[in-house]
């Protein structure tokens, strides 16, 4: 196991909620023996309520093994995951969830600084759970997954904050709201500022202690030369020569890319999603306030006449 992983351990191996495993029980009918994990995130986890739509992962030994179809295999694989939605009857209440399907591999590679898209890691750096988890490799690779994640999460938002050289001096509230706000304005996310800010806000003594796991990981690994802190909560933190430089121009440069992936897989979730208007127009309800009704036409061919309404509420800089 690695070290520094306390957190991350104690994070994703609590006890679920019962709607959430009966979730992973329907992942685990679908994906069969394929199955590696669950994970549950999100903001249903964070208000631990079941009252809007639950965010899952699935990840998987293999694509061709998850599906039985191979246009899906090969679809996730050129550009993962696969999204899908879904929808259960639950101790009489219908529930709806959202689930993302990644390789195992996939899913570690998407962690890392190298990644294009900053999505994945950007999430799994907040609080997890792993509902299913099939052994103890699972268990070990989640682990290790989700402390890269709390790595590239901590590299990045200390390439963004103000400083000189390899040195920066700050509190931890400024790097997380910094690294939110970046990464979400780096997808196609409608996340109005409050929300960015409820992230920290929900459990900031959760983020002090993910800063300091992923600088003494970062440290043990020679990326970090330096780690202080002193009794009012300011930190000085010196990374290893030019490090922070070097990661602040690479994500300037992969945002131009890492929003056009974006778009394809908006497109490819188009259809592989489901009913994909309706929850679009709802997400965009909840995130901006903007209500717009389908007609039975836009319902009935999305791809033809749904786009409008998504067009009006990008034109209003709305979608970011």
């Amino acid at each position: 196991m690695p070290r520094h992983a306390e957190l991350v351990r104690e994070e994703l191996f609590r006890p679920a909620p019962r709607a959430a495993q009966a979730f992973a029980e329907e992942l685990r009918r679908r994906h069969g023996a394929a199955l590696a994990a669950v994970l549950f995130y999100g903001s249903c986890l964070r208000r631990e309520s079941d009252d809007g739509v639950l965010d899952f992962y699935a990840l998987v030994d293999d694509y061709r093994a998850a599906y039985g179809s191979r246009a899906l295999a090969l679809a996730n694989a050129a550009l993962p995951p696969n999204v899908f939605y879904l929808e259960i009857e639950h101790e009489g209440a219908r529930l709806r969830a959202k689930y993302a399907v990644f390789s195992l591999r996939d899913f570690a590679r998407a962690m890392r600084p190298a990644a294009l898209r900053t999505g994945t890691w950007a999430r799994f750096c907040q609080p997890s759970l792993a509902v299913y988890a099939r052994d103890d490799a699972a268990r070990d690779a989640l682990v290790a997954a989700l402390l890269a994640a709390l790595r590239t999460a901590v590299l990045r938002g200390l390439s963004l904050l103000p400083g000189d050289g390899d040195e920066r001096i700050l509190r931890p509230e400024a790097l997380w709201r910094a690294l939110f706000r970046e990464t979400y304005a780096s997808e196609l996310r409608p996340e109005s500022d409050e929300n960015v800010e409820v992230l920290y806000a929900a459990d900031p003594q959760r983020y002090v202690r993910a800063l300091a796991a992923a600088c003494a990981s970062l440290a043990d690994d020679g990326l970090l030369r330096g780690v202080e802190t002193d009794g009012d909560g300011v930190w000085r933190i010196t990374a290893a020569g030019g490090l922070l430089a070097r990661t602040r121009r690479r994500g300037r440069l992969r945002r131009p890319l890492a929003k056009c992936a974006s778009v394809l897989q908006l497109l490819k979730s188009a259809i592989t999603f489901g009913d994909w208007l309706p929850y679009a127009l709802w997400k965009l309800e909840r995130h901006t306030g903007t209500r717009l009704e389908p007609t039975a036409r836009q319902r009935r061919h999305p791809f033809v006449f749904g786009w409008p309404l998504i067009a009006r509420v990008l034109w209003k800089r709305e979608l970011r």
